[in-house]
């Protein structure tokens, strides 16, 4: 199970030492600290570091109880990051302990979420032996983009060949 958002904004106010149990945090600072969670997501989501986050197309139609979604090795990372992006609202410095830990997951999170670029063989590489006879198909075959087109904005298109 994975944490609520509002497990994951507390732990980050633990983490600043702005602790729930200690202080009396108002409903606008959860809300702030929330939007932030959400913008923060978003701006990952771009650079390609999926998670299952809920995203929402209105920041204020985030809810606090609602489940993260995240995956509970990626909580840390999320926790330690967010306290680096809220601590200047709350003049707090955080500690090298704290950045080097948003760091490391940070650079966890790019890590798992790597995708190799995807290409085509070119026609001239040789398939291999793989129980062919040298003089039957020795080359790779170039694929059939007959059916596929692309306009001048960059959609793809499928023609049928019917």
């Amino acid at each position: 199970m994975s944490y609520s958002k509002r497990q994951i904004v507390e732990q980050a106010f633990e983490e600043l030492g702005l602790a729930t149990y200690v202080f009396d945090m108002t409903p606008d600072q959860f809300d702030s600290a929330l939007k932030r969670l959400d913008a923060m997501i978003a701006e990952w989501s771009i650079k390609g570091i999926n998670l299952g986050y809920p995203i929402t197309a209105d920041p204020e139609n985030s809810e606090l109880a609602s489940s993260s979604n995240v995956p509970t090795w990626a909580s840390q990372a999320l926790i330690s990051n967010l306290a680096l992006k809220i601590a200047p609202s709350y003049g707090k410095s955080p500690s090298p302990d704290t950045k080097q830990s948003a760091k490391t997951g940070y650079e966890s999170l790019l890590i798992m979420n790597a995708r190799p670029i995807q290409q085509q063989l070119p026609r001239t590489m040789p398939i291999g032996a793989a129980g062919w006879r040298w003089s039957e198909r020795t080359y790779v075959y170039q694929p059939d983009t007959k059916p596929l087109s692309v306009s001048d904005n960059g959609s793809l298109t499928f023609k049928d060949t019917n």
